[in-house]
């Protein structure tokens, strides 16, 4: 089973993001090196719909959101962590 991250922006997204971006990103490339972070994104419209990232596991979801930037720093207003099952593997 994966997990999904469902984020939802900040009213102020588009101002405080760019700030708090490069530290999110380190976060995003360690956790991908290693093979926890599958995918990452953000919908058509971040500000309104928000972003979305898979995990190998909900362990590693919980370990990313903990420490992720954009969440410490209020970039997302909240977020969602769902359990999911793949049905389709490559």
């Amino acid at each position: 089973m994966k997990a999904v991250v469902l984020y939802a922006s900040a009213d102020d997204f588009a101002t405080t993001a760019p700030a708090h971006f490069p530290a999110h990103k380190v976060r995003i490339d360690e956790f991908h090196a290693r093979g926890d972070l599958l995918l990452v994104g953000v919908f058509g419209d971040p500000r309104t719909q928000g972003s979305m990232a898979v995990f190998r596991s909900r362990e590693s979801a919980e370990a990313f959101v903990a420490e992720d930037p954009f969440v410490l720093n209020g970039v997302v207003k909240s977020y969602e962590i769902r359990d999911w099952n793949e049905i389709l593997t490559p």
